[in-house]
């Protein structure tokens, strides 16, 4: 249905910046609203940003706010997670989610909202 494959990972310095994009194919309804999760070792998967791409709206985990920026592309293909100001904690594998869920209920980054999902690209942010 939905085809997630996301690049953009790397290794920075605590203070950098990474890019992340995720590009989507697949049918247009089932990826209304997108998402970039994160898991790091150890932990449970958690939300980092969401965007219900018919309107723009956006959210954001109170970790990330002001740091990260989620946005989409004009053709609403190719989803992007821009990152500044990492810290150590933000390590970890970044996931590029998509759902059918509309306004709050997809602002909500309720995992169980999001049916498909990317193989996910590594960041790690080094002290």
């Amino acid at each position: 249905e939905v085809q997630l494959v996301e690049t953009g990972g790397g290794s920075v310095q605590a203070g950098g910046s990474l890019r992340l994009s995720c590009t989507a194919s697949g049918s247009t309804y089932r990826r209304i609203c997108m998402g970039w999760f994160r898991q790091a070792a150890g932990k449970e998967r958690e939300g980092v940003a969401t965007i219900y791409t018919t309107t723009g709206s956006t959210s954001y985990a109170d970790s990330v706010k002001g740091r990260f920026t989620i946005s989409q592309n004009g053709a609403k293909n190719t989803l992007f997670l821009q990152m500044n100001n990492l810290k150590p904690e933000d390590t970890a594998m970044y996931y590029c989610a998509a759902g059918d869920y509309a306004g709050s209920l997809c602002l909500s980054a309720e995992m169980r909202r999001f049916a498909n999902w990317g193989q996910g690209t590594q960041v790690a942010v080094s002290s």
